[in-house]
């Protein structure tokens, strides 16, 4: 685990555990799950069009302006009163993936480096990675920090934010760009297609343990972190030791899913069972306390 790229990797998974964890919990409270599902399809042009200008080198900027026109896009469609979120994402998701494909299928000599962006490198990530995801990183937190209220209020009670003159689209928009953002910068690190665990996992476990978003967005970053910490020592032991080879980002999803269900069994039968025994042995001794 000291190698240098394990440590580039363990970083990388440290800044997204930070940035998912806050994220997750709007994804969560606004049920966007499947927005999350919808964008990590619809960078793909931007992907395929940014290696053909770039290289390597145009994927980020170029999965970065796709992500972003689908986030402006989304709120647009969803602001018409004829057409239903599920039926704008449905209509997004199947045309810019549809247009990805056709450029792939014009040509075969990238399609290793796209499918490597579709399931992620975590072992190969760069400074230059590091320093993007950063940069994107400090930009959402930022924004969300900023409007933390107001993307909050716009959650539980739409008509009282839009009554007390906030613009309901332009927070839409905010919190759809957050989310296309966090995709991309995931994106060459876990892949396109496992980010969507990041975007969901930390705050559904975090919910599991509390009905407070402070608690649900601490214990959301702590569970991105512990898995992203397990996942890699287990990716890597299991190699080294056993000549086993487990894909790295494939292995912290693996590990975030198993402290959900940790959480799971612990808000089923652990709380409850401790909540009896406090009920039955605690009174008692507070009752002589008070008489006291």
């Amino acid at each position: 685990m000291n190698a240098p790229f394990m440590l580039r990797a363990l970083a990388e998974l440290l800044l997204l555990a930070v940035l998912a964890g806050p994220v997750s919990t709007f994804v969560l409270i606004r049920r966007l799950g499947f927005v999350a599902d919808t964008v990590t399809h619809t960078v793909f042009p931007g992907v395929v069009i940014g290696f053909l200008a770039g290289g390597a080198g145009g994927v980020f900027p170029g999965a970065l302006v796709a992500a972003a026109l689908t986030a402006v896009l989304l709120t647009l469609l969803t602001r018409a009163q004829r057409v239903t979120d599920d039926t704008a994402l449905a209509v997004l998701l199947a045309a810019m993936f549809a247009v990805g494909v056709v450029l792939v299928s014009r040509r075969t000599t990238y399609r290793a480096d796209l499918t490597a962006f579709l399931f992620g490198r975590l072992l190969a990530v760069t400074p230059a990675q590091l320093a993007q995801t950063a940069v994107v990183g400090l930009l959402v937190l930022a924004a969300l920090g900023l409007l933390a209220k107001e993307l909050r209020l716009r959650a539980f009670d739409p008509q009282a934010a839009a009554a007390m003159g906030y613009r309901v689209w332009a927070l839409d928009l905010v919190l759809n760009l957050s989310i296309a953002f966090v995709v991309v910068a995931a994106a060459q690190s876990v892949g396109t297609i496992l980010v969507v665990a990041l975007l969901v996992l930390p705050a559904a476990t975090g919910r599991l343990l509390s009905d407070r978003l402070a608690v649900i967005t601490a214990v959301g970053v702590l569970a991105a972190a512990a898995a992203g910490y397990l996942g890699l020592a287990v990716s890597y032991r299991a190699s080294v030791t056993y000549g086993l080879r487990l894909a790295g980002g494939a292995t912290v999803v693996l590990t975030l899913v198993a402290l959900y269900l940790l959480a799971l069994l612990v808000a089923r039968f652990i709380a409850p069972l401790t909540a009896r025994f406090v009920a039955r042995f605690g009174r008692p001794g507070r009752d002589a306390d008070a008489v006291a």
